[in-house]
């Protein structure tokens, strides 16, 4: 196991990050007012800004407030499912792929067993039993390492894996788009799973192509392949259609999968003769807990991203780049979501402000709350999970990890953009 200390310095380095994005935004934001109140004698910017700063308190929470119902329903289900035994099921039915993906872990070994089930964690929205389970196979990756301060070729692919995983299940997204008014909160879902399993793949493939492994393989293929005929079958299917059947289809499509999931959770566990009650209630205690932890994080945020939209900074930034792609010819509206997919890279807390700040700007059913809702479940924090990921077994050197991780962002980022368009662009 790691030293504590290297750990500690690994967080540091984040909260320093964070430090500097939050400080940033604070002080330019009141340096731009400076300038418009004493240059341009704008002089009542004060108090917009004043209001903005304690419309922003209350908003966040607000916003974090209804998240508990959902997060404590969600989890509470979630908490049926690991018990009814699907999680272990999913990570069975990944085990073939794994060991052609991680050809320096031997079979049998207890680290792909914590991979797969990790994975299947992320994929199911268990984030609370997917970060131990993917500590622990960091630590038993970390028994086959030879040199213990530089990264593996397979601690590389599983942290690049974790930083783009799919996520079937993304349902902070649709709770703050409920709390932010979305007449439907899960019509991004069909266009979110496309963007994010496009991020994924491109991340393993550019990763699997550096350490040349062999992604012909018939058992890969069949996986892949599988996959990836049927997600392009549902891009084909959905664009021949036109807007309006379009969005119709897709709800039906969100709404009725996750009803089934649901469903399906608690069949299992009936089977299993799970007390389906008392594990929903354990796993709702869970989700209380964690939909409370978000509220100083949002509400710090949501402050400092208030007081540098207020100040007129951040809509000067956005306006001279939107100015730049027309000029170019062409459709400029994804770039009001830019700022959501360069901060998602860096800090979770500060991407999911600036989602819910373009929501509350431009409207949550608006093409850009559509697209900052798609950008910010289909992608991870990149440089946080490789921090505690290789933090947690002391590896300095991460090689080509980072570079891999911010290669499937950017492909996600173009991807969501492009899944946006296709279903929403009609929108204003």
């Amino acid at each position: 196991m790691a030293p504590a200390h290297a750990i500690d310095n690994l967080n540091e380095r984040i909260a320093m990050l964070l430090n500097v994005l939050w400080a940033g935004f604070v002080l330019t934001g009141l340096a731009a007012a400076l300038f418009q109140a004493f240059a341009l004698g704008h002089t009542a910017i004060f108090a917009e800004m004043t209001r903005a700063l304690f419309d922003a308190a209350k908003s966040g929470f607000e916003i974090a407030l209804g998240l508990t119902g959902v997060m404590t329903l969600w989890l509470g289900i979630m908490k049926i499912g690991e018990r009814s035994g699907l999680v272990a099921l999913a990570a069975r039915a990944l085990a073939p792929l794994f060991r052609r993906l991680f050809p320096g872990v031997p079979d049998g070994h207890p680290a792909l067993g914590s991979m797969t089930m990790n994975i299947s964690a992320n994929m199911l929205g268990l984030d609370n039993a997917a970060t131990p389970l993917g500590l622990k196979a960091m630590r038993e990756l970390q028994t086959l390492n030879p040199t213990p301060d530089t990264a593996t070729d397979a601690q590389v692919l599983f942290l690049v894996i974790n930083t783009a995983a799919v996520t079937l299940f993304p349902v902070t997204i649709f709770a703050y788009r409920a709390q932010l008014g979305a007449a439907d909160p899960t019509d991004v879902f069909i266009p979110l799973l496309l963007a994010s399993y496009v991020a994924t793949l491109s991340g393993v493939a550019l990763t699997g192509a550096i350490q040349r492994l062999k992604l012909w393989d018939p058992v890969v293929l069949a996986y892949l392949g599988g996959l990836s005929a049927l997600v392009l079958g549902a891009a084909a299917w959905f664009l021949h259609l036109p807007p309006e059947q379009m969005q119709a289809q897709s709800s039906l499509l969100s709404n009725g999968l996750l009803l089934f999931i649901v469903g399906g959770i608690v069949v299992a566990a009936l089977v299993k003769k799970v007390n389906v009650y008392e594990s929903f209630v354990e796993g709702a205690k869970e989700g209380f807990q964690v939909a409370v932890g978000i509220i100083p994080y949002l509400v710090a945020m949501l402050a400092a991203i208030a007081l540098l939209r207020a100040s007129g900074a951040l809509d000067l930034a956005i306006g001279a780049l939107k100015s730049l792609v027309l000029a170019a010819g062409y459709d400029a509206r994804w770039v009001d979501a830019l700022p959501t997919g360069v901060m998602k890279s860096l800090s979770g807390s500060g991407a999911r402000a600036l989602m819910i700040e373009t929501m509350k700007t431009a409207g949550a059913d608006s093409f850009a709350g559509r697209l900052v809702s798609i950008i910010q479940g289909s992608s991870e924090t990149t440089f946080y999970v490789l921090a505690v990921y290789f933090g947690a077994v002391n590896v300095r050197n991460t090689r080509y990890a980072a570079g891999c991780g911010l290669f499937a962002d950017l492909v996600g980022f173009v991807a969501a953009v492009a899944v946006a368009y296709l279903f929403f662009g009609h929108l204003a």
